[in-house]
């Protein structure tokens, strides 16, 4: 009888062994399945974490920008006060002088915080080349003192906010100036009077 009953246990032995690997297999997959997923989850989540903590940083160092931009104005009305001063006239005249030194200490201390604040002024020189990125255009300079694109006049300084760009600098662009052509039948026509 034990003979006959070992044929059946290896026929039903076959399926339940193929069905278990079957399973096994499938298993594995999903196990593999699952991890790539997480790796691709924890990826995303440090990719997350990096562009968060860039955008909190990125929103603490302009949140002032607005503000700035608003300063800036100050800064400018500042310089024209102390420009509009003749400064050989605060020397004869006290009260002026003492204008004159009060403007130049507020103009000091908005340097200073404008520094705090890493804001930076640029002022483009004269004959530089003209860069769309930090320079707007307001006019153009018939001259043939620079070529033609670069820069002739500066008539506001612009400024950075942290390597940003906070307001561009306002400027005159040189254009040269064309030469008139001689007309040729005009002279032919003044050497003939002068011969005659």
């Amino acid at each position: 009888m034990d003979e006959q009953n070992q044929p059946q246990d290896e026929t039903l032995e076959g399926p339940m062994v193929e069905e278990t690997q079957a399973e096994e297999k499938v298993v594995v997959e999903e196990v593999v399945d699952f991890k790539d997923k997480y790796i691709r989850l924890m990826a995303d989540m440090e990719n997350l974490r990096k562009r968060t903590t860039r955008d909190m940083e990125d929103s603490r160092r302009f949140a002032v920008s607005a503000f700035a931009r608003e300063m800036l104005d100050v800064a400018d009305n500042l310089e024209r006060a102390l420009d509009a001063i003749d400064k050989e006239e605060a020397n004869k005249n006290e009260h002026l002088k003492n204008l004159l030194d009060g403007v130049n200490m507020v103009g000091n201390q908005l340097e200073r915080i404008f520094g705090q604040f890493k804001i930076e002024k640029t002022m483009p020189k004269e004959g530089e080349k003209f860069n769309a990125d930090f320079h707007q255009a307001m006019f153009e300079v018939p001259t043939n003192d620079y070529p033609a694109g670069t820069i002739a006049k500066v008539m506001q300084p612009g400024y950075m906010i942290a390597g940003r760009l906070l307001r561009p600098a306002l400027v005159g662009t040189a254009k040269k100036i064309e030469e008139q052509p001689v007309d040729a039948p005009d002279n032919a026509t003044t050497e003939q009077q002068k011969q005659a």
